[in-house]
């Protein structure tokens, strides 16, 4: 369930912080956010899925070390990444 190529492309375009970041903590969160809500649609219909379940955890764990250390290194660019993805409150 990994995300299409050309979702990937947009995602990247927007959240890079220049012309060729591709691979920067802002990036990687809006990735793993991405994969979290497609993988929380699909166990909610698939409530027995232990795998995948184990694997958002793993996911959501990944994002909140990204988010700390977004969060250590610029409060502003920290606030504004959350409000662009709509998460935590």
């Amino acid at each position: 369930m990994a995300l299409k190529q050309q979702r990937k492309q947009e995602i990247i375009s927007e959240y890079q912080t220049h012309e060729t970041d591709t691979g920067s903590a802002d990036v990687q969160v809006a990735m793993l956010t991405e994969r979290i809500n497609q993988l929380s649609t699909h166990l909610k219909s698939n409530k027995q899925d232990y795998s995948s379940q184990r694997g958002l955890l793993k996911m959501i764990g990944r994002r909140k070390r990204l988010l700390a250390y977004i969060q250590r290194q610029s409060q502003e660019r920290y606030k504004t990444l959350i409000h662009r993805l709509g998460i935590r409150g």
